[in-house]
């Protein structure tokens, strides 16, 4: 090429990027109709910008064609300022477009999607952004109608530093779809993202990130998922669920997130670089492999308790000539270079049965750590592992390996480095994760203007408030408190004469112990609806002067269904005398209402007709429950004609990890005879996963009642007493044989 002709070409392309440069506009709009006059013919290098405020059922469609040099923007005014609520969403088609600045809050998505790499099937997003936008807590209302927060489409598109928090109905969070040729081998990169906290859904369907679908899982999707911190994300048992092949799964941290990173389909993925923090957080989990050509390499894994399919580290057998939505062989897997540290499961060949008998094969597992102070190493084995080749693997002093070929025991020393991670004190760097790992902090994602706030209000974390007896004493000072207060109650007697709708988080505490009483004298004393939880402390309660009625209750949920997680405790006190007809209740959750826990401990409760957990209405077995943990500990319970408790979870899913029962510590008399307790229980549970019932003693009263269904339940009962009633009943509905449930050191006494 001559020098002129060069010279001509350069100032050509100078003139045409001036040109670009001169001609792109900026355009200010303050209302839908402003925007969509400018929006209609955008050109390279253009900019729209919304004005401060809140813009309310604004649906925005994003459609312009900008080159690599000029793309065109959509952006806020100033970030963080700019509002979409009501029913509002954004779509994005076309070519070289960014989006940033805007915060989705207060409202949801009227379609499924709040923002969508696409118009539609014929239109999409390419080599375009999103950054630097927040969507919080921008859910339906109806808890189970499903949608995704952010869904991308096309090919070479990015999203990053933005916030996804709070997503509190069905639905991904966030998902990359491969449905036709013009979205796979997509390219897409996700990172430096605040994927926050996720509530536990209670059914299938709350995962964090989804890449690929079963459908396209055998297509690959080149997608890169980096330098993410996932914060309690808790939706279900798949924080990320990888369905498509050659995605790069980088360097992200999650921190306490329920759940695991599951290659569920898709082949020739590589993990490296991952951080997961437990510490010591139920159903904490880890790296779950199915598939082939799965590449596993320099991840972190400490503090992690989850088990079976959610454990630390999992290597699944799949399903021989599977069909494309089942469980694929492991094959050709390498996994090496990880550091294990307390982690306490550790499973081989998981999931074997009749129908998964393909154990792994051609895999190699080397240059592993595994660190333990409970002298385990945590692995169980569940089939023939021989298609694994084991080497130069290294265990902690104490433990006795499980697997022997290619585990060298040896003396380790951990010691905390500056990056977090904890490191063999003068071990060779030839097991286990390299030093030179820079766990992202959370601070370096997510929007730069937006705080990353607790999703809950705690208890007791407010101002305390004095009450004095006085007409609709406590009815008032609920409604003039704030979420997180306390309200301290003089001596004395308090008449509830309303029924006290709850959308706050609230203790009530008597200032004197057994000196306060409540005489709640509607059909219901709190009615906990949406932001609603509820404490209390140290009161007597007396439901004699409830109407005279079948069916009232003392605390429920809105039979409205509910959004948000609520959470319900009482601690040391008396309730009585709920019997002013049959059925009257302690407490009663709404159909689709979900606890996070309930608790009562150190009560007394006597003289009642109905139930005093009633976590029962999910039953057209669609895996969904109300209640994630279920505390009752420590308390006397006289003349209860229904149960303590009735836990209902329904149905074949096995994506979740609840609800859990705790039951220690109580003393039954008289519990669970009623005729009007169709089950004939003091305590009936059905489907529940995990129960430990302990240290009780049951008086006179009905049997303890036990069904397994799916998701191999652990159960255990101990050192209990029964008198004068009969021996527990366990039952498995599905799994063939004998019940798979603990009971040792019961005592049985019929002295009758």
């Amino acid at each position: 090429m001559s020098r002129s002709f060069s010279y001509i070409v350069f100032t050509y392309v100078a003139i045409v990027l001036f040109s670009q440069n001169t001609i792109a506009k900026e355009y200010l709009v303050k209302t839908p109709d402003e925007y969509n006059k400018a929006s209609s013919d955008l050109r390279a290098g253009d900019e729209v910008v919304l004005a401060n405020g809140v813009w309310t059922d604004f649906e925005i469609l994003f459609k312009a064609k900008g080159t690599e040099q000029a793309p065109i923007t959509l952006r806020a005014e100033t970030a963080g300022k700019v509002f979409l609520t009501g029913l509002s969403n954004l779509r994005l088609a076309g070519e070289y477009l960014v989006v940033s600045g805007l915060v989705f809050k207060d409202g949801y998505t009227p379609t499924g999607e709040v923002i969508s790499f696409k118009q539609n099937d014929d239109n999409l997003a390419n080599h375009s952004r999103v950054t630097q936008v927040v969507i919080d807590n921008f859910s339906n209302p109806e808890k189970f109608e499903q949608d995704k927060w952010v869904v991308m489409y096309g090919k070479h598109n990015r999203f990053d530093h933005s916030n996804l928090v709070g997503k509190r109905n069905a639905g991904v969070t966030m998902a990359v779809r491969l449905q036709n040729e013009n979205s796979q081998q997509n390219y897409h990169r996700i990172d430096h993202n605040y994927f926050g906290p996720r509530p536990i859904l209670g059914s299938n369907g709350g995962e964090t990130l989804r890449i690929g679908t079963s459908h396209y899982s055998l297509t690959d999707s080149f997608t890169t998922i980096e330098n993410n911190y996932f914060d309690r994300c808790n939706g279900e048992v798949e924080i990320i669920s990888n369905k498509s092949g050659k995605n790069r799964i980088l360097n992200n941290v999650f921190f306490e997130s329920r759940g695991t990173l599951t290659l569920r389909h898709g082949n020739g993925n590589l993990v490296e670089g991952n951080v997961f923090f437990g510490n010591g957080v139920d159903h904490t989990g880890g790296i779950r492999v199915i598939n082939r050509d799965q590449i596993i390499r320099n991840n972190y894994m400490e503090g992690l308790t989850g088990y079976r399919f959610g454990s630390g580290f999992t290597i699944m057998n799949g399903v021989p000539n599977s069909k494309i939505n089942r469980y694929h062989q492991v094959d050709n897997a390498l996994i090496e270079n990880n550091t294990l540290v307390n982690v306490e499961h550790v499973h081989f060949a998981a999931g074997s049965d009749a129908e998964r008998t393909a154990a792994p094969i051609n895999s190699q597992f080397q240059n592993n750590l595994i660190f333990n102070n409970n002298n385990t190493d945590g692995i169980s084995i569940f089939d023939d592992i021989s298609g694994v080749k084991f080497t130069n693997n290294l265990v902690s002093e104490g433990i006795e390996p499980t697997i022997k070929e290619g585990f060298e025991v040896d003396t380790v020393t951990m010691q905390r480095a500056e990056n977090g991670l904890l490191y063999p004190l003068g071990k060779n760097q030839t097991v286990g994760t390299a030093k030179s790992l820079q766990p992202i902090q959370k601070q370096q994602v997510g929007a730069s203007y937006y705080p990353k706030s607790e999703p809950d209000v705690a208890f007791d974390s407010g101002k305390v408030i004095q009450v004095k007896p006085a007409e609709n004493a406590i009815f008032n000072a609920i409604k003039n408190a704030s979420s997180g207060d306390v309200l301290m109650l003089e001596n004395g007697d308090y008449n509830i004469g309303k029924v006290i709708k709850l959308t706050k988080t609230i203790t009530i505490k008597a200032k004197n112990r057994k000196h306060v009483t409540l005489h709640p004298e509607r059909s219901t004393f709190v009615d906990i609806n949406n932001s609603g939880s509820l404490k209390l402390v140290n009161l007597i309660i007396i439901g004699d002067r409830a109407p005279d009625s079948a069916g009232n209750t003392l605390i429920r949920t809105s039979r409205i269904p509910m959004q948000r997680n609520y959470r319900l405790e009482i601690i040391g006190s008396i309730i009585k005398d709920l019997n002013v007809n049959h059925s009257y209740h302690l407490f009663d959750a709404g159909n689709r209402s979900f606890a996070d826990h309930i608790k009562i401990a150190n009560t007394t409760i006597s003289d009642i007709t109905g139930d005093i957990f009633r976590l029962n209405k999910e039953t057209d077995d669609l895996g969904i429950y109300n209640a994630e943990y279920i505390y009752f500990n420590n308390n006397l319970v006289e003349n209860v004609e229904g149960a303590v408790a009735k836990v209902y979870r329904g149905g074949t899913d096995e994506s979740t990890f609840g609800p859990h029962f705790i039951m220690q510590g109580n003393v039954l008399k008289n519990v669970g005879k009623g005729k009007r307790n169709k089950h004939a229980a003091s305590v009936y549970l059905h489907g529940v996963q995990v129960a430990q019932i302990s240290d009780n003693k049951w008086n006179d009263s009905a049997l303890l009642d036990i069904e397994h269904t799916v998701g191999e339940p652990t159960t255990a009962v101990t050192n209990n007493e029964f008198t004068n009633t009969a021996a527990p009943k366990v039952v498995e509905l599905r799994a063939k044989g004998p019940h798979t449930a603990t009971l040792t050191n019961n005592k049985i006494n019929m002295q009758k």
